[in-house]
């Protein structure tokens, strides 16, 4: 979780940015996002969910995992920030036919089995003029340096066996699958670690992290 910290600033004002400047807010107002229906697919802990609420958003935070939705809404609870966690999968949810002004995919394109059905899915939620936001590893030989090696193996980041190289994704994978859904890619940045700053920072350099936003028109088509 200690890795997940530090990542998050970084990606929770990234999607804030761009879900104001989607739905003409003001990004630095405390609740820009007011009156959003946004979507976290796989949201563990609720280490996103939780401070997207905080900023307005009605947070639904979905994850297959009793345990860790128990953990996040326990920690909701005691943080006074209403969160509506749920035990269901995105094909689940998709199938009672709710629909999000923003549907965020944020570390989990990576880790299933058929990265262009579950895109799918995703997007089957995306309200018309809503947004998707996701965030990846790319399929380079300087990510499987850097997020296994180096995160895994040396600085120890993240437990050994986490990611899998082979199912790393490219921009242009992911991209292929988005429009393939009926969305429109609009903006794309990359997520570099500054080691003397100690912090995540956006970057052109799309190598290893990045973060794909993709929209749906006002009649529901790509945008």
């Amino acid at each position: 979780m200690a890795a997940l910290h530090k990542f998050n600033p970084v990606r929770l004002a990234y999607i804030r940015d761009q879900a104001a400047k989607r739905f003409g807010r003001d990004a630095k107002k405390l609740d820009c996002l007011k009156g959003l229906h946004m979507l976290d697919i796989g949201c563990g802990g609720g280490i996103l969910s939780e401070p997207l609420a905080r900023l307005g958003g009605h947070m639904v935070g979905a994850d297959p995992s009793q345990k860790n939705i128990e953990a996040a809404s326990a920690h909701a609870r005691e943080s006074g920030v209403a969160v509506d966690y749920r035990v269901i999968t995105a094909e689940e949810l998709a199938a009672t036919g709710e629909r999000f002004d923003v549907v965020l995919a944020m570390e989990v394109v990576e880790h299933v089995n058929d990265v262009n059905a579950f895109i799918a899915i995703c997007a089957s939620m995306v309200k018309p003029s809503g947004l998707m936001v996701a965030a990846t590893l790319n399929r380079t030989l300087k990510s499987f340096a850097l997020a296994i090696i180096g995160a895994e193996y040396l600085l120890r980041w993240v437990p050994r066996g986490t990611h899998q190289w082979d199912k790393f994704v490219t921009p242009e994978e992911l991209e292929t699958a988005i429009e393939a859904s009926g969305l429109q890619v609009i903006a794309e940045r990359g997520v570099i670690y500054n080691l003397i700053a100690d912090r995540w920072q956006l970057s052109s350099d799309m190598d290893v992290n990045y973060m794909l936003v993709a929209a749906r028109s006002a009649e529901g088509k790509a945008a």
